[in-house]
């Protein structure tokens, strides 16, 4: 059976926020994926973009220096 591990999860207050940043991740090439909300967290839109742990800052520098608005960062365990 697969291990959960630590992965760093990016909440948006709206579905187009979302969008802009899975827009921005498919021309830029910066890591994550877009995954529903874990229930784990209670947030906005019901999206949120998923990294392994040890990416969170590359990809809260790519959001800084793209501008691009979210609403927080979790530290999750997911598969």
């Amino acid at each position: 059976m697969r291990e959960k591990t630590p992965k760093a999860v990016v909440t948006f207050t709206s579905t187009s926020d979302a969008m802009a940043v899975e827009a921005a991740a498919r021309e830029t090439g910066f890591p994550g994926r877009m995954i529903p909300i874990p229930s784990e967290i209670s947030a906005g839109c019901g999206l949120a973009w998923c990294v392994p742990a040890e990416e969170r800052r590359a990809l809260l520098d790519a959001l800084e220096s793209g501008g691009l608005a979210y609403e927080a960062v979790h530290e999750v365990k997911l598969y």
